[in-house]
């Protein structure tokens, strides 16, 4: 299936261990980044800018594992893990976690656009990483604010959280991605380095 053989495209054809490893480690960051970041942080300076922090390193996961993880198998569980920890830990949307729930799936759909950016634009057909990036953010964003506006139309979301839940689906993912699109092209500059001198 084309499918299937898009998503087992990579930058860098790692071993099964490095694989295995890379795949463990970024599942990790997706499940426990979203669930126990903001307690770590609840009694610093940084504790309100807990979403920020924790959305841009689940958006450089995110892209690191559409560039370096083979197969739906490993790729879908960083896609959808860190929406669920997130609102299950109710720390970083606290009252407002519960309608929150609804956006579970644009939320995954989002992510998803953004991992098949890369895996397409980027892996395939060679565009630059960052014109990748941006059609991915793109594409991420216009689908979680999208759903979210839908949703607030027709009273889904309550008005007392409309206006933060606006700013958490729409800036802030704008922000979060192009912080992780950055952060994830030194990463992989890292390791193309590394690779080229062993």
């Amino acid at each position: 299936m084309d499918d299937e053989k898009l998503m087992r495209r990579t930058a860098i054809d790692f071993g099964k261990t490095s694989s295995l490893v890379q795949t463990i480690i970024l599942a990790l960051v997706a499940l426990v980044v979203p669930a126990f970041v903001q307690q770590l942080l609840k009694n610093s300076p940084l504790a309100n800018n807990a979403q920020y922090i924790v959305g841009s390193i689940v958006n450089t996961a995110l892209i690191i594992s559409a560039i370096n993880l083979k197969g739906w198998l490993k790729v879908v569980p960083i896609i959808t893990m860190p929406s669920v920890a997130t609102i299950l830990s109710g720390l970083i949307f606290g009252p407002w976690s519960m309608p929150m729930v609804y956006m579970i799936p644009a939320i995954w759909v989002g992510n998803l656009l953004l991992v098949v950016a890369y895996k397409l634009f980027f892996l395939k057909f060679k565009f630059n990483y960052t014109l990748t990036g941006f059609i991915g953010i793109a594409l991420k964003v216009a689908v979680i604010f999208g759903f979210f506006s839908i949703l607030n139309k027709v009273g889904v979301i309550p008005e007392k959280a409309a206006v933060t839940l606006s700013t958490a689906m729409g800036i802030t993912q704008i922000i979060t991605a192009t912080i992780g699109m950055f952060a994830s092209s030194i990463i992989y500059e890292i390791e193309n380095k590394r690779l080229n001198k062993a």
